[in-house]
């Protein structure tokens, strides 16, 4: 084959290259010359750049604007309360508020307490048992700490959770496994709310209420809507061509039926559930005695399940806003007065928060041993550390002693001859023999008798 015939291969630049060739070409191009001719490039000269820097940004609404903030998000529960509370405020007076903290006395925040301390060992035991169901080990004492450590976290902060946040968290992390720890609490927390809410719908469709015939017309379309997309989202996902999300789900249920539906544990979350649920009622009871109405019980059951249904929802500061807006208005829709039933509210918040007091007793413990424990390990090595200079102590291995074979060896024969391994310690030698007889990578024999050179190396 002749020279002549032989081309070389020229390869061609990528566009991306050939791209910003132009772009920079176009850039430096001295203004008396010409544009160039279009010879139907792939990029022309206007997308040049377009393309490969940023990508055009859509047109947002500002209400789209303003939910996708995330102060507002986080704030927006607290904001929404302190305007319900406004509202009541402005409608009905300060003095109702005032008179129903007027008749709080010592005997009230005792039995609040008391009923406190019930609900709380009692939601304890059920975190426990949920806990248990998830193979963590939780012991009933520090459960009961925790939780009312949640407790006033959850009356003190905005938002009503994050307490329980605090504790799902910690006890994850205490059990080296935040995940569970965090749906152990979940679960926990799913479990008191599927109780209150069959129980409250079960009294609102029985007993009469503001909300009776609404209820009956709204619960039995509502259940059946729930009940077909449960159907339609389980069947989905398990049919699923994504094995892994089918995994997650089956193990997901099977934690929560090992959790709150077993044999084992089943009983105990139920009972537990029913006790919280009854005392929850029986503070309500108190608060509307308490606050001067003389409404039966019976009459008193629908509107503290209202009451307790508006708490959990997150528009809420430490439990204030919807609570006492739902009492207000069915308290005035059953002629019990609107008036009467902010005080009740009042009265039932006030409880609820003394409740919460020990929780505070345990941040303050638990705050003050971080204290001592963070002094002591301050100290701890300064005191060491000036007794090994006073004794005139060795300084520590050196890092290239420590890991060289000849020292690893040493180390491991104590071990096999049967020597116990405090031995070491005692018939250990010297640093300078260790440093000579370890694989420094620049030592001379000493028994050559010349000083070390690069020679001798």
């Amino acid at each position: 084959m002749s020279a002549e015939t032989v081309s070389p291969r020229v390869t061609p630049a990528p566009p991306a290259v050939w791209a910003e060739g132009a772009a920079r070409a176009v850039a430096h191009r001295p203004p008396s010359s010409p544009a160039p001719a279009r010879t139907g490039a792939a990029v022309s000269e206007a997308r040049i750049g377009v393309v490969v820097t940023e990508p055009r940004a859509g047109k947002s609404s500002p209400l789209r604007a303003l939910l996708g903030n995330r102060a507002v998000r986080t704030h927006f529960g607290t904001v929404a309360a302190v305007v319900i509370l406004s509202v009541l405020l402005w409608r009905l007076g300060t003095g109702v508020f005032l008179d129903g903290l007027r008749r709080i006395d010592a005997p009230t925040l005792l039995v609040g307490l008391g009923i406190g301390a019930v609900t709380t060992v009692f939601s304890a035991w059920r975190w426990a048992l949920v806990a248990r169901g998830l193979r963590i080990r939780l012991p009933l004492l520090p459960a009961v700490t925790d939780y009312y450590r949640a407790l006033f976290l959850n009356a003190a902060l905005p938002g009503g959770v994050l307490g329980d946040v605090h504790r799902a968290v910690r006890h994850g992390q205490s059990a080296g496994d935040v995940a569970r720890g965090v749906r152990a609490v979940v679960l926990e927390r799913t479990a008191g709310q599927l109780v209150l809410a069959v129980a409250g719908v079960t009294v609102l469709l029985t007993l009469p209420s503001p909300v009776m015939q609404d209820v009956r017309h709204v619960v039995p379309p509502v259940l059946l809507v729930g009940v077909g997309a449960l159907a339609v989202v389980l069947a989905v996902r398990m049919n699923s061509s994504a094995p892994r999300r089918g995994g997650r789900l089956r193990a997901g249920l099977a934690e929560a039926r090992e959790g709150l539906l077993s044999r084992r544990n089943g009983p105990g979350v139920a009972v537990s559930s029913a006790v919280v649920l009854a005392g929850h009622l029986a503070m309500f009871v108190v608060a509307a005695r308490v606050a001067g109405s003389g409404a039966s019980v019976l009459e008193l059951l629908p509107i503290a399940f209202l009451a307790l249904l508006a708490m959990g929802l997150p528009l809420n500061v430490g439990g204030w806003g919807p609570r006492e807006g739902v009492t207000a208005w069915a308290f005035g829709a059953a002629g019990l007065g609107a008036s009467t039933g902010l005080a009740v509210a009042v009265v039932y918040g006030v409880l609820s928060f003394v409740a919460a007091l020990p929780g505070a007793v345990v941040l303050v413990v638990r705050w003050y041993a971080g204290l001592r424990a963070g002094a002591a390990g301050k100290t701890g090595p300064g005191v060491d550390e000036r007794c090994h200079d006073d004794v005139g102590a060795p300084a520590p291995k050196s890092s290239a002693a420590s890991d060289s074979p000849v020292a690893a060896i040493r180390d491991s024969v104590p071990e096999a001859a049967g020597e116990p391994a405090d031995s070491k310690e005692k018939y250990a030698p010297k640093e300078s023999a260790r440093l000579a007889r370890s694989s420094f990578p620049f030592s001379a024999d000493p028994r050559e008798g010349r000083p070390m050179t690069p020679e001798s190396v």
